[in-house]
């Protein structure tokens, strides 16, 4: 498919970002790589690397279609509005059908026809539209992100806990760059499959709190709330009620073992084993310089 084009949207997001540097690092010649975005100013330097910058925006059809005009692939990154995303992709759906593309890929969330997560909801939702639409598809299933973690890792350190409602259940977190290199190689599959499910080595927030020992030389421990507890902690933490109450029932559901997934599919895109936790640690923890 060496001259096929690849539109990637939400190309301004941390995942959408990685995954075009991701193809360039892979070799794919810049002009066939389309990155869209609302605010296209924020894709310059893309631009000047000779990659396609066209504006694209869920809510809006014509942009849409403007955006996917001559694509071969398309990579739909889910929106971030949680409670509008069911007719937000329906829109990137309808653009992709009109296009006539020949890969629909899409970011979805671990185990996702079985999930009781709140968050899934929509995910659900858009992988039964996508699938309806008859388009080809991939739907990548990714578990949580690395990065939920480390990004608190100086809250870890300053209260010596990782708070959470997850008992013992296990998480197949990877980093966002290794989910972003899955998509590209997803993208760019001769063969793709119709459905991935990505995660890297699972781990128990216990086991998290002992890396983050381990890793910087500072007692961390895990202190596992009940789900209401949580909620609380994390409104006064500064976080609007639905969207703590959200993070929370996500606990619940890693504690029924919704976010483990086996590390196949993501090592068979990758060509190797995802980033470990306590290499990831060990990065968050030099960035933020706070070392043992």
């Amino acid at each position: 498919m060496s001259s096929k084009s690849l539109v990637v949207t939400g190309a301004t997001g941390q995942l959408g970002r990685l995954v075009v540097e991701s193809l360039l690092e892979k070799g794919v010649s810049p002009e066939r790589i389309v990155a869209t975005a609302r605010d296209t100013s924020r894709l310059s330097d893309l631009a000047d690397r000779g990659v396609q910058v066209r504006h694209a925006d869920y809510t809006d059809p014509t942009s849409l279609k403007e955006a996917f005009a001559g694509a071969d692939r398309v990579l739909l990154i889910s929106g971030s509005e949680v409670g509008q995303r069911v007719p937000q992709h329906q829109n990137v759906i309808d653009a992709a059908q009109e296009a006539g593309i020949e890969l629909l890929a899409y970011t979805s969330v671990a185990n996702a026809d079985t999930s009781g997560l709140a968050l899934a909801t929509e995910h659900i939702a858009t992988e039964q539209a996508i699938v309806t639409s008859g388009l080809p598809h991939s739907l990548l299933r990714n578990s949580w992100y690395t990065e939920n973690y480390t990004g608190q890792l100086p809250t870890y350190l300053e209260h010596g806990a990782v708070l959470g409602a997850a008992g013992e259940g296990r998480v197949s977190a990877a980093t966002r760059a290794d989910f972003a290199e899955a998509a590209a190689v997803a993208l760019l599959a001769e063969e793709p499959k119709r459905v991935y499910e990505l995660g890297g080595a699972a781990f128990t927030m216990a086991e998290l709190a002992a890396t983050v020992t381990e890793v910087t030389g500072q007692e961390v421990s895990y202190n596992d709330l009940p789900v209401p507890a949580l909620t609380e902690v994390l409104v006064g933490a500064g976080l609007p009620e639905p969207y703590a109450a959200i993070l929370a029932d996500a606990d619940q559901g890693l504690a029924r073992g919704e976010l483990y997934v086996e590390t196949t599919d993501l090592e068979a895109l990758l060509g190797r084993p995802a980033t470990s936790l306590t290499d990831a640690v060990r990065s968050a923890a030099a960035s933020t310089s706070v070392t043992g």
